[in-house]
């Protein structure tokens, strides 16, 4: 069966919300992009940590690193390796964020090809553990060289390859050309993933399909969607891909809710669960009352006392519906 992977979003994918991606069927993860410099610089800083942090219910994880300097890198990669947490180092040639690849990291690594090279060349070579990378298509639409990074990268040693199907100056608009990620699949050896517009079943299936990809990554699919890696999963198998009941969607927020009141300080956690609840709720009725009046509460205790009432209503209102 198809590997079904969960992207690193920043801000997103800590080891909560993968550990409940990978109990709905997640083959692979990636932790929060992690700066190679900011890691040899202070490798015990609480953020870095916190980041780098691998929950005991993970199954495949891999780091991605982001960097400029192929040294810098391929160091900061060699000594991960020796913590022995992760299954595998992944480079990041495809954010798309001003402030990275603006200077040159990220997917400013697709317009200096030579120290792309140079990055994975090194970094396959400092270590053991297998090496990919993650790439646009090119910086925008005039300088499209996924073909010609995808050929660098095997000649390199990368053992996978991602290509989101956008350039960086389109960031997330317009629509991700899964043509040219074909393309890319018919041009190496190595496994090609490919990632970008994946928000239901069938997208999973219909890209699958076209591109002959040997794994898919989700990413903004999977915003406040674990469920979406069990129905891609059942649709590509000739399963009924059942959408989440409104019982087992209240439950899984109150499982988020309560890992990261265990995992961090209860102040960091209430914020950071805002997002995860308006994801969640997302296209309920009263979705976005419930919204407002959650990120104006900092009690845990008063945030379940209103989703009690907000899923006891939405429950009721099924009930009556003909």
């Amino acid at each position: 069966m198809i590997d079904i992977r969960l992207a690193p979003l920043c801000g997103v994918t800590d080891h909560v919300y993968r550990t409940i991606c990978f109990s709905f069927g997640c083959g692979t993860a990636y932790t929060e992009m992690i700066s190679a410099m900011g890691y040899l610089c202070a490798p015990g800083q609480a953020a870095t940590r916190e980041l780098m942090r691998r929950g005991p219910e993970e199954k495949k994880l891999i780091l991605q690193l982001f960097g400029r300097d192929p040294d810098t890198v391929a160091e900061a990669a060699a000594r991960i390796e020796q913590l022995g947490i992760y299954d595998g180092i992944d480079l990041n040639m495809g954010c798309p964020a001003r402030k990275v690849a603006c200077s040159g990291e990220g997917s400013g690594l697709m317009r200096t090809p030579v120290i792309a090279r140079r990055m994975m060349e090194k970094t396959v070579r400092a270590v053991r553990l297998p090496v990919s990378v993650k790439m646009r298509i090119g910086w925008d639409r005039d300088h499209i060289n996924v073909l010609d990074f995808a050929r660098m990268a095997e000649e390199s040693g990368i053992r996978e390859i991602t290509v989101h199907g956008r350039t960086r100056e389109q960031q997330y608009s317009g629509a991700a050309d899964w043509d040219i990620i074909a393309r890319v699949k018919q041009s190496v050896s190595i496994p090609v993933i490919g990632n970008g517009d994946i928000f239901t079943p069938e997208d999973a299936r219909r890209f699958a399909r076209m591109s002959g990809v040997d794994a898919l990554m989700i990413g903004r699919g999977a915003l406040g969607n674990p469920w979406i890696f069990r129905q891609a999963a059942a649709d590509m198998n000739g399963g009924t891909a059942e959408a989440p009941t409104l019982d087992e969607r209240y439950e899984v927020i109150r499982l988020h809710y309560g890992m990261m009141l265990e995992s961090r300080p209860e102040h960091i956690a209430v914020r950071e669960m805002r997002k995860h609840i308006g994801w969640y709720i997302h296209g309920l009725r009263g979705a976005a009352r419930l919204r407002a009046e959650i990120n104006r509460c900092g009690d845990p205790a008063e945030v379940f006392r209103m989703l009690d009432g907000f899923f006891n209503e939405a429950g009721r209102e099924r009930e009556e519906e003909p």
